[in-house]
């Protein structure tokens, strides 16, 4: 039975993401929308939320996909803005939300108060970078918000420890807190240096795709469980090991990267859909443990830690914007200029997931409160999720931000392609002067004319388009040959059909084919 409802889980968010696809509301959205109606339909199983499950299993694979598709140079660009959300913020949403629990909620400790501070703290990494990539938001603003989300929940982890520490009587104090947040942060990056290097060299050294492949999956689990044994922090880790393959994946071979990229594609679209899901179906595990509450007065509470998270984000962000490049004279000189519509933006995309709800349903039974802290998290995740969620695509309209400069994009796209081809020109003149690279004229003018094709390829995405289609020359030729590959793939069929070839021949030309469709089409993005 529990293989079934597995099953159905996955297959039904699957759906519900695929159906997302298809529409203008993110797919995170749609999910927990999903989830919310089915566990009210009766036949539907209870699925709990097991902390000991998302965060080993779930949270690694899902910070290891977003950092490999992260830019380490960008990130490096924007360390300051990243760093004071990251650190700054989570530390600060805790003690301010912690306060205004320990203020509204009669009977709460203030340690029990910075659990709930700490819980609902981090901006969630699969929220803020699907709602990002969907809005197609400018580029800085996209990586301060991925970077953001990449390191924050490792900063809300080591504060909830503190807190829980204190409310269960074994805290060090403040200076034990610090200590530990120390500990888990540096270690967490030194068990990442420590790892990536190793990692590398080993998948350059693998030569076998679906080795390579094998190891690939492994690499997040193996950093942070490395990390966690040693008390570190295993965010920190899979991050910084991530980080370095994504940086340095051109140095492995195509065929692994061809697969890889296909692999992880599917991974992250089936754990992003099952958890955004999972975030759903827990409201009736929520709502079992609160009859101590009464409705109207749980209510209150959730609206009150909501708009203290809406608010202390905003307070933050702000100063944390402006208030550096006042003060320094090197920081305004080095990075662009901005004004209040990115903070804006930046304070409301603070969208909360999976991982404050797996830190709530972590919270010992022995808690004062922890049902009102699993609540809490709940409609606060919620809330995020829809209110700003949906109100971010018209914010961003309203505030009239500059788009992404497609043209200049594919621009500079051009020159790169231009210059890189000169220089493959250059490398083909020398090796054909050579007797033992000695080809028969039209092999060495089919070399020529595939590297031609490349380099007027995007030039010609610059060019007029089509009156009648509104199509460019290139998108023509890509259809153009799209529809002869068609052709030689339906004979192709239709000779294995009468016998002529058999399958294996037939997947070896299908292949042939499908790498020379994927050559003339550009990769589009998810």
């Amino acid at each position: 039975m529990e293989v079934l409802q597995l099953v159905a889980l996955v297959a039904g968010s699957a759906v519900v993401a695929g159906v997302a696809r298809r529409t203008p509301v993110p797919a995170p959205l749609l999910l927990v929308a999903a989830g919310l109606i089915a566990s009210y339909v009766p036949g539907v199983p209870s699925y709990t939320l097991d902390p000991h499950i998302v965060l080993p299993l779930l949270l690694p694979p899902l910070l290891y996909t977003a950092s490999m598709e992260s830019s380490y140079l960008d990130l490096r660009a924007n360390v300051r803005p990243i760093a004071l959300l990251s650190v700054g913020y989570v530390i600060f949403a805790t003690l301010a939300v912690g306060y205004a629990a320990y203020v509204l909620v009669p009977g709460l400790t203030p340690p029990v108060a910075l659990v709930l501070g700490a819980v609902v703290a981090p901006p969630d990494a699969v929220a803020a970078t699907a709602i990002a990539r969907k809005l197609g938001l400018p580029n800085r603003i996209t990586t301060i918000l991925q970077g953001e989300s990449l390191v924050n929940d490792a900063t809300a982890i080591t504060a909830y420890k503190v807190a829980l520490a204190a409310v269960v009587g074994t805290g060090a104090g403040w200076a034990g807190g610090i200590a530990e947040f120390l500990l888990a942060s540096v270690g967490g990056v030194g068990v990442g240096l420590v790892l990536m290097v190793p990692i590398h060299l080993l998948r350059r050294r693998l030569r076998e795709p679906l080795l390579q492949n094998t190891l690939s999956l492994l690499i997040p689990f193996v950093a942070y469980a490395t990390a966690e044994r040693v008390h570190a922090s295993g965010v920190l880790a899979v991050v910084v090991v991530a980080l370095y393959l994504g940086h340095r994946n051109w140095q492995v071979d195509f065929a692994t990267r061809l697969q890889e990229a296909a692999v992880w594609k599917v991974v992250s679209f089936v754990l992003e859909s099952v958890v955004f899901a999972l975030i759903g179906l827990q409201l009736p595990v929520v709502l079992k443990g609160l009859a101590e509450y009464e409705g109207p007065r749980a209510a209150w509470y959730a609206l009150a830690v909501f708009l203290a998270v809406v608010v202390s984000r905003f307070v933050w962000v702000f100063p944390a914007t402006f208030l550096p490049r006042v003060l320094s004279e090197r920081i305004r000189r080095r990075e662009p200029e901005t004004n209040w519509k990115a903070p804006v933006i930046v304070g409301w995309a603070g969208m909360r997931g999976v991982v404050s709800l797996a830190i709530a349903f972590s919270v010992p039974m022995n808690v004062p409160h922890r049902n009102l802290i699993l609540f809490l998290t709940f409609t606060t995740v919620i809330a995020t999720l829809v209110v700003q969620g949906l109100t971010l695509p018209p914010l961003i309209r309203l505030l009239r931000l500059p788009p992404r400069d497609v043209q200049a994009e594919t621009l500079a796209e051009a020159q790169a392609q231009s210059e890189a081809s000169r220089a493959a020109e250059d490398r083909l003149d020398e090796l054909l002067a050579e007797p033992r690279n000695a080809l028969p004229g039209p092999l060495a003018d089919r070399l020529r004319t595939v590297m031609e094709r490349r380099r007027n390829a995007v030039w010609e995405r610059l060019g007029e388009v089509n009156p009648v289609t509104g199509e460019s020359a290139d998108d023509i030729y890509r259809r153009l040959a799209g529809e002869m590959i068609e052709a030689e793939r339906e004979v192709f069929v239709a000779l294995r059909d009468r016998r002529q070839i058999d399958d294996e021949m037939l997947r070896a030309l299908l292949r042939r084919l499908d790498l020379e469709e994927a050559a003339a089409y550009r990769e589009e993005s998810a």
